[in-house]
């Protein structure tokens, strides 16, 4: 492809952006939502119908008081929130939103990074963030936070195994584990949700896991842990830690609907990246939906899930579907 590194550059650039910005007003969506759900406004003061809002918290964030415990460690206290943001924004270097054009002589691919093994580099780089979650409680020096990390820890044991097999028939089937691939795969044969509906539902359960949505938001249960494991966090710092969580919830609605639904793909190919924001957007709104509806696990519940129930029935998915192709083939 002709498609030089400046042109790589400018894509990270605008899509750093556009993320950030879809994760501003994600958070204003969610409050918008929730409210009309529960028979409330939300926010509705900062600009018309709240619309400045995020801009608002985000200046608030900005300006309050960034204070630290005395006997915290410093550089990985500092440096927690940064590498679980990091780890966040870069897993999306690697998601296909759109077929590729060219343009004044110049091929422009779909993604920033075209990566063999794409979808292994992005649950590498979901583990790696969770580090950022975990030395930041314990970096706190508070007995709460640490909790709050433990827990984190303990959920992400519990899920990952889940969420790594679910897409397992995914891999089978398209035979690749590069995420462009799968996409195409879908293009000459059908959209995987419909063959692998399990691992579809399984994959959003796990990944609500992985993420720390309710029901599964123990690792922040302010009722029982203060505000678990960024509880000696405040200002900006804290902002980054939940800019982490959100956009991880994006990177994941992007890996689901990149794996199962098709992608970019659509009834009218030229509206790609639009297909693929549209159909983001609708598993955020489930997200939402399932916030709005669902009450808290308790520890024991949410750990039995994971283990009796998500790990079993995936691990049944991907050996039919292993059985399957090997018999097809």
């Amino acid at each position: 492809m002709n498609e030089p590194w400046w042109i790589d550059l400018i894509k990270a650039v605008i899509l750093i952006n556009l993320l950030l910005g879809m994760f501003a007003y994600m958070t204003w969506v969610e409050r918008k939502l929730l409210g009309r759900m529960q028979l409330r406004y939300g926010p509705n003061r900062a600009g018309p119908f709240g619309l400045l809002q995020p801009i608002a918290d985000l200046v608030k964030l900005i300006r309050k008081e960034s204070f630290y415990p005395a006997t915290a460690v410093d550089f990985l206290y500092i440096t927690a929130p940064i590498v679980s943001t990091f780890t966040a924004l870069l897993a999306f270097a690697v998601i296909p939103w759109g077929e590729g054009w060219h343009i004044a002589g110049y091929d422009i691919s779909g993604e920033i990074a075209d990566v063999p093994i794409s979808l292994i580099l992005i649950f590498a780089l979901g583990a790696l963030g969770v580090y950022g979650f975990i030395v930041g409680g314990w970096a706190s020096d508070s007995k709460y936070a640490l909790l709050g990390s433990m827990r984190t820890c303990a959920q992400l044991v519990s899920y990952e195994v889940a969420l790594a097999l679910s897409v397992l028939g995914v891999v089978l089937m398209a035979g690749s584990l590069s995420l462009t691939q799968i996409i195409d795969e879908q293009q000459h044969t059908i959209w995987y949700v419909i063959p692998q509906f399990v691992g579809f539902v399984v994959f959003l359960a796990a990944g609500t896991a992985e993420t720390n949505r309710p029901p599964f938001d123990l690792p922040e249960a302010d009722t029982e842990l203060v505000a678990g494991y960024h509880t000696e966090y405040s200002g900006m710092r804290f902002g980054l830690f939940s800019m982490a969580e959100y956009v991880n919830m994006i990177v994941l609605s992007s890996l689901c609907v990149t794996l199962f639904l098709g992608g970019w793909l659509g009834p009218w190919p030229p509206l790609g990246p639009l297909w693929f924001l549209l159909k983001v957007l609708i598993l955020i709104g489930f997200f939402i939906w399932l916030r709005a509806t669902l009450p808290r696990l308790r520890y024991d519940q949410l750990m039995a899930f994971g283990w009796k129930v998500l790990l079993p029935v995936a691990t049944l998915n991907a050996l039919v579907t292993a059985a399957l192709v090997v018999a097809f083939s």
